[in-house]
């Protein structure tokens, strides 16, 4: 076993036995992928009621119709986590996959102060590690202690936005973190997300980054919240910070959106409310002994979930086979490793593990993006997988 993957109880939140659980397998059998429920310490195919996880958010009552679907066991988590990671893996045997297959991936930025800060900071330093000291503290004491409970859009962040104008200090990332509209944007392609026990990616050119762990909702094509999970929005801050027009560059690449473990979906035991009071940790472990561990509220997102949902998907933007979107973080580690003022970067081999107490653990180990198993499973391949299976029907095609 490939011990960094960790095991069913790290894996599974804490009160996994009243949780319902959805993921999804690479079915060895099969040769293709499939949803699965988690029960007890297994896992069971649903693929006779559910051919994607799309169908399964865009179900009528998603946790109802899960526990109603019957299907045979397929492995116990333990078995699944132990054949995940790509260097460790039977082909022979199943694995886990992401959790989420036809839904497009969004992310929201600068949701929480601490991380916009950084944002600013990446702006002004143009890129450069050994410039972010000196600005952090310019900024922040330019922004006094007015940031902590502003509101975004309020009369408040309008007046704090004419000081900074003003001051010369204002930012687009002061934009998106104090004005009326949220950052939204496309965080990976469809199905390029990769799951807990997988390998992710941090471009060779960059040599200032970072993980970002995020809570994840899942969302239908309604714009109904019907689940949430862990997310890793891997970050290059070099590339970001010399242009924001680089988001796409610093922000999509192989292995650089990590979902999971698994999809907690909404029911009596677990709603929004619950989201809302989460509390996420981040501990990233080095090949060198290096070890960093931090802790993020969801209570001081300065957006609510149910806000950035409703500003990702409206009548200007629909998503027919619904969406995934991160909530932002307000991890931005300035710890040193290595040279002073440099602040933290990862290496290679650093394993990083995101934890909640509703929502499990992800974990991933960090390689170069160019060293990575290429994307190769698409939507052609899925669909083509399903229909070879028999599981496409005129209701899915619909």
């Amino acid at each position: 076993m490939t011990e960094w993957t960790g095991g069913a109880r790290a894996a599974l939140p804490q009160d996994a036995e009243s949780a319902t659980l959805v993921g999804r397998v690479w079915d060895a059998a099969a040769r293709g992928p499939i949803v699965v429920a988690v029960r007890g310490d297994d896992a069971f195919d649903l693929s006779a009621t559910f051919a994607t996880m799309r169908d399964v958010a865009e179900s009528e009552h998603p946790a109802s119709a899960v526990a109603d679907a019957a299907g045979p066991r397929v492995a116990s988590i333990d078995e699944l986590l132990a054949n995940t990671a790509a260097d460790a893996r039977d082909p022979g045997a199943s694995w886990l996959l992401s959790p989420i297959d036809l839904q497009v991936v969004k992310a929201a930025g600068v949701t929480f102060p601490a991380s916009m800060l950084e944002r600013i900071i990446e702006e002004k330093a143009r890129g450069r590690a050994d410039a972010a000291e000196d600005i952090r503290a310019t900024v922040l004491a330019a922004l006094g202690g007015e940031l902590k409970d502003l509101v975004p859009g309020s009369p408040e962040a309008t007046r704090l936005k004419e000081v900074l104008v003003a001051e010369g200090l204002w930012s687009q990332y002061l934009e998106v973190g104090i004005g009326p509209d949220a950052e939204i944007f496309t965080k990976a392609p469809v199905l390029a997300t990769v799951g807990t026990g997988i390998d992710v990616g941090i471009r060779s050119d960059s040599e200032w980054n970072n993980p970002e762990p995020e809570v994840v909702l899942v969302i239908d094509s309604t714009g109904r919240i019907v689940g949430a999970t862990l997310g890793n929005d891997v970050n290059l801050r070099d590339i970001e910070g010399r242009s924001a027009l680089l988001l796409g560059q610093a922000k999509d690449n192989n292995g650089s959106a990590a979902v999971g473990p698994f999809i907690r979906l909404f029911d009596r035991g677990f709603d929004l409310d619950r989201l809302r009071r989460e509390t996420v940790t981040l501990r990233v472990d080095g090949a060198d002994g290096f070890r960093m561990e931090a802790q993020s509220h969801m209570a001081q997102i300065s957006r609510d979930p149910a806000d950035l949902a409703a500003q990702a998907l409206n009548e200007r933007h629909q998503y027919p086979d619904g969406l995934v979107l991160y909530l932002g973080t307000m991890f931005a580690p300035t710890d040193d490793r290595g040279l002073a003022g440099q602040g933290f970067t990862h290496h290679v081999d650093d394993v990083v593990r995101i934890s909640s107490p509703a929502l499990g653990m992800l974990v991933n180990r960090v390689k170069r993006t160019e060293t990575l198993e290429p994307w190769s499973y698409g939507v052609h391949a899925l669909m083509t997988s399903l229909a070879e299976r028999g599981l496409l029907t005129t209701k899915e095609l619909a």
